[in-house]
């Protein structure tokens, strides 16, 4: 089964096609409340580390640096193990991950996306192979 993993702004309105909705925030996302989040799982400890998001503040700027470092931070065995249980509790082929930063285009959960399908596509590769 292939997994499709989209983003979404914690602030935007639950859809039915966002399958699994996880908020991947380290902090909870501003003037919103946990009943009008709908969320299926809160994965903060895949959010880059404290130090990395501080450095990062969402300047377009530092954006390259940042995603190489939050990939190093994700490419752990620690995380990819974060990640295959994602995957595995999603029991979807659908994962919304949620996030509360204002541009759409340079925030982590565009790079955790693309790790998670990567990951993803990891765990079919070895169920093909021992099945």
């Amino acid at each position: 089964m292939k997994i499709q993993v989209d983003v979404k702004r914690a602030y935007e309105e639950a859809a039915k096609g966002d399958g699994y909705r996880v908020l991947v925030d380290r902090l909870w996302p501003r003037g919103v409340s946990r009943e009008e989040l709908h969320f299926d799982a809160w994965c903060k400890d895949l959010a880059p580390s404290p130090a990395l998001r501080k450095w990062f503040g969402h300047k377009a700027e530092h954006w390259e640096k940042f995603r190489d470092e939050y990939e190093t931070e994700l490419r752990s065995e620690e995380q990819k193990e974060r990640m295959r249980q994602l995957v595995q509790d999603s029991g979807a082929s659908h994962i919304t991950l949620l996030y509360g930063a204002r541009d759409t285009e340079h925030n982590h959960a565009v790079i955790l996306a693309a790790e998670i399908e990567r990951v993803a596509r990891s765990l079919r590769k070895t169920s093909k192979q021992g099945g």
